[in-house]
């Protein structure tokens, strides 16, 4: 805490430090209990229950009692924003209350970035000063301070959350022990029932609430993450859910694998690198549930809530799932390329519905299209046009490995899935296949293509997961044939700038390959679904080169040029964002399966 901060709560608590609703509540801190002793002992304060009546504020012209002065000035002062939190007078100073402390340049105070408050761990304390601050009226704060509480209260919630689930898990171990004693025949029978009831939800949302608190026992780590403030509730259901069915030693794993970075990732983020620690930690336990799941493949179809209907295919094979979603994507960019109206997610609706009712795609076909066209019912051509970006460990793609790959814009696939996709694209007269090379913590350090193998074959993609001898002199001389180029890291040497506003093919690939989805932090938003950005602007100057291009979706391109948004890129894949509130973000490129 900045000293000029310690300064005025110092001198707050002085001016208060006699107050009776002050000194009783600190009273109930176990942690204080000596501290208050030690100045009732002095005589700087009196008992709480003492008999005589509590005499007249200090005058402050004549000093603090004896005493008071110098047992403050050893207090730490985060032990000194305790003492403040816990009185219930008015405050007195209301800049301290309201987050507003005085500072110089750099330094935060209470709420501000870097204050007191604003990474304090939930509880009592953070929400005593959070309430003050909400009293005072948040248009009082300034951003900075108003995001500074407005993260304190998701720590808060966070906390609430994980006291609700204890409560839970107790009440289900006292009525499983309950039925247990009766020889029921389903111990804990009907608790989400007493759960629904007492706090007025659905059966279903009840049940949901139990089924969590139960999954969080063998989770602790977890749950205390949550308690702290560090993930939200949410986050602890993603990590649950995607645990269920492995051993308690391979969830634990997992648990700290990811627990790490959680409080910097999305959900959607979360479950993705969960699910990867899931197929690394027991790929066969991964495997048995996803099968089971496949053995419940259907296609569903509901109303929505606008009129309108829906229909999806449900635990359906991934490897099909993303060759069908990237076939549905070229025949809507054949239709847009021929001069159809709509935004790419009505004309890939308007061919979903085609192909499934036979009816003909609308739009004049492409001649000599690789990507899938249509002239009619039962005549279009298939397959991902190898625009799908799979990332797979070359071990796993030889069938000695069982380390999952990566599909950008879906997530993690096991090593049988990316095999499948991996044969898919070799069957496609348009695919390329590329070599990724990944450093430290997954990052792509190099890249390389080919569209062909010598002699016009390909390599021999693997289905299942035998165990293979060692790589035969073909694929060998396939990986040597390929020129792996170095990404650009830390300073650029701009070997591959272009003059040219748009960038080339080339160099939007490897792009692609850095950022394989939108830069903007927490966003998935697949790279192919992305502009290719100018950090800097073209027409002021900016290069068409690594260490100036990014991909960003179109809302947040948007937000970058809006008023009080700044977006820089120090070096190649780097990108700080930085907030109208002054808060800065930082994302890097992506990591892939090591």
């Amino acid at each position: 805490m900045p000293t000029a901060c310690a300064a005025d709560l110092r001198e707050d608590l002085l001016a208060r430090v006699r107050a009776p609703t002050l000194r009783a509540a600190l009273r109930q801190d176990a942690e204080l209990a000596a501290e208050i002793a030690a100045l009732e002992a002095a005589g700087a304060v009196a008992p709480p229950d003492d008999e005589e009546p509590w005499g007249p504020p200090p005058n402050p012209e004549s000093g603090p009692p004896d005493g008071t002065d110098a047992w403050l000035a050893d207090l730490p002062a985060e032990l000194l924003a305790e003492y403040l939190a816990a009185t219930e007078d008015p405050p007195h100073r209301e800049p301290i209350v309201a987050g507003r402390l005085p500072r110089q340049p750099g330094d935060g105070c209470g709420f501000a970035s870097g204050g007191a408050a604003d990474e304090l761990p939930p509880g009592p304390v953070l929400a005593g000063l959070a309430a003050d601050a909400w009293a005072a009226g948040p248009d009082r704060l300034c951003d900075d301070e108003l995001i500074g509480v407005l993260r304190a209260a998701r720590r808060l919630a966070s906390w609430s959350a994980a006291l609700e689930l204890a409560a839970v898990t107790d009440l289900a171990e006292r009525r499983e022990a309950e039925a247990a004693r009766a020889a029921a025949c389903v111990p804990g029978d009907h608790i989400g029932d007493e759960i629904a009831a007492a706090l007025t939800l659905t059966g279903r949302a009840a049940d949901v609430l139990l089924d969590l608190a139960l999954a969080l026992r063998r989770l602790p780590a977890t749950m205390a993450a949550l308690a702290s403030g560090r993930i939200d509730r949410w986050k602890a259901a993603v990590i649950a859910d995607e645990v269920t069915g492995l051993s308690g030693e391979h969830a634990a794993a997992v648990e700290q694998q990811v627990l790490g970075a959680a409080p910097g990732q999305t959900t959607g983020q979360l479950r993705a690198a969960t699910r990867r620690a899931v197929l690394a930690a027991d790929p066969a336990a991964a495997r048995e549930r996803k099968e089971r799941a496949q053995r419940d493949a259907r296609v569903e179809r509901w109303d929505e809530q606008a009129g309108t209907a829906a229909l999806a295919g449900r635990d359906l094979p991934p490897a099909g799932v993303l060759a069908a979603d990237r076939n549905l994507s070229s025949l809507a960019g054949s239709l847009r390329r021929a001069g159809a109206s709509g935004t790419m997610d009505q004309l890939r609706a308007r061919v979903f519905l085609a192909l499934l009712t036979g009816e003909p795609i609308p739009g004049e076909p492409i001649p000599g299209s690789s990507s899938g066209t249509c002239h009619g019912p039962g005549t279009c051509t298939h397959g991902p046009g190898g625009s799908v970006n799979l990332t797979i460990p070359l071990a796993t793609w030889l069938g000695l490995s069982d380390a999952p790959g990566h599909a950008a814009g879906y997530g993690p696939l096991d090593a049988a899935d990316s095999r499948d996709l991996a044969a898919l694209l070799a069957r496609h007269p348009g695919s390329r296949w590329c070599v990724t090379v990944t450093g430290e913590g997954g990052r792509a350090v190099a890249h390389g293509c080919a569209r062909h193998l010598p002699g016009g074959s390909r390599p021999p993609p693997r289905s299942g997961a035998p165990r293979l001898p060692p790589p035969a002199p073909d694929v060998m001389e396939w990986l040597a044939g390929i020129a792996i180029g170095k990404l650009e890291t830390g300073d650029c040497s701009h070997l591959r700038e272009s003059p040219a506003y748009r960038p080339p093919p080339s160099l939007r690939h490897l792009i692609a390959i850095r950022q394989p989805s939108c830069s903007f932090p927490g966003c998935r938003r697949p790279a192919a679904r992305c502009d290719q950005d100018h950090t800097i602007p073209h027409d002021q100057g900016g290069r068409t080169c690594e260490c100036n291009l990014a991909t960003l979706c179109r809302r947040h391109h948007r937000a970058k040029q809006a008023h009080g948004w700044k977006l820089t890129q120090p070096e190649p894949g780097m990108m700080t964002w930085t907030t109208p509130s002054g808060r800065s973000y930082v994302t890097g490129a992506a990591a892939y399966p090591e």
